[in-house]
């Protein structure tokens, strides 16, 4: 049966991983503007805070890992009373260069690895909805691996650094989010994951996504009653059952149109319609244009948005 998850993260293909070293020593703070993209922070050794716009302070010490699916506005900093100084994420310094914040001189109190992706995919923007503001994991023995490996690897300068350097980011980015998952996050995927009766109905959209689903046939899937599981899905994913299949399906659609190899009919098909008009109705109404023009527009909006980013690494 399908895995929703390495669908939704297959779907997502982090296409580019752009890293770079920080520290931080003394009294110091920075305020970062809100980025839209993907970012993550790894903390190599020592300790720091980090405030997330809409999020509760936390305090990061060494093994920590954080996710911030969208990367709202944060501001970072040690643990001396200090007046936050102000950086656009899009204003990066040279590659090969390390952050130092604070004292510029002597041993740092904190060392990270802080970076963003850029997911290669047309309906990013749907997946990371259905993800948590942020990811923060602490005490979890495989995350701290992993995240020595990135700290060794990324302060090496050896054969194929930067390929290494993205595979582990992926793999970071897995293991964050099967170990967010659960019944406290917020409304949204992993929540739904959570739940085995909603995960198996979640398995059964991902895996077959052509079926002419119905609410009650979810339910049973699921071992629930319509009204039971109707109820429970909308508060563990956020979203209601035929909303959920519509969105999946109009993602799936979306990946399958960029490609420009499959027929128009060929996709209606393999997302749920019977007709290639019908789903054009459909794709137009959720898109806010018609199939043929989302092909042809999707690659050329992607090379230039990763074309105007900045390397930081």
């Amino acid at each position: 049966m399908a895995d929703p998850l390495a669908q939704v993260i297959e779907l997502l293909r982090p296409r580019s991983v752009f890293s770079k070293g920080i520290s931080g020593a003394g009294p110091w703070a920075v305020s970062y503007s809100e980025f839209g993209h993907p970012g993550f922070c790894a903390v190599i050794e020592g300790r720091c805070r980090l405030a997330v716009a809409g999020e509760q302070p936390v305090i990061l010490q060494e093994g920590d890992f954080v996710l911030l699916p969208a990367t709202p506005a944060f501001t970072i900093s040690g643990f001396e009373p200090a007046t936050p100084r102000r950086i656009d994420p899009k204003e990066a310094p040279a590659a090969g260069e390390e952050i130092r914040h604070g004292r510029p001189d002597g041993p740092a109190d904190v060392r990270l690895r802080g970076g963003y992706f850029v997911f290669d995919s047309p309906d990013a923007g749907l997946i990371v909805s259905l993800l948590p503001a942020m990811i923060h994991i602490h005490g979890n023995d495989r995350l701290a691996t992993l995240v020595r490996l990135f700290g060794d690897e990324a302060n090496e300068e050896r054969a194929g650094r930067d390929l290494v350097l993205a595979r582990l980011v992926e793999v970071l980015l897995i293991e964050s989010l099967r170990a967010a998952q659960g019944k406290d996050a917020p409304p949204g995927l992993l929540r739904g994951l959570a739940d085995g009766r909603i995960a198996e109905a979640l398995r059964w959209m991902h895996g077959d996504p052509a079926r002419s689903w119905t609410a009650d046939e979810l339910a049973r899937e699921a071992g629930l009653s319509r009204s039971a599981f109707f109820d429970r899905f909308t508060r563990s994913v956020g979203l209601r059952p035929m909303e959920y299949l519509l969105a999946w399906r109009m993602a799936v659609a979306k990946d399958l149109l960029r490609s420009r190899t499959i027929a128009l009919d060929e996709v209606a098909r393999r997302v749920g319609y019977g007709s290639a008009s019908t789903f054009s109705t459909a794709f137009s109404r959720h898109v806010g244009q018609p199939p043929g023009r989302f092909a042809r527009g999707g690659a050329e909006q992607m090379r230039m948005a990763v074309a105007g980013m900045p390397r930081i690494g």
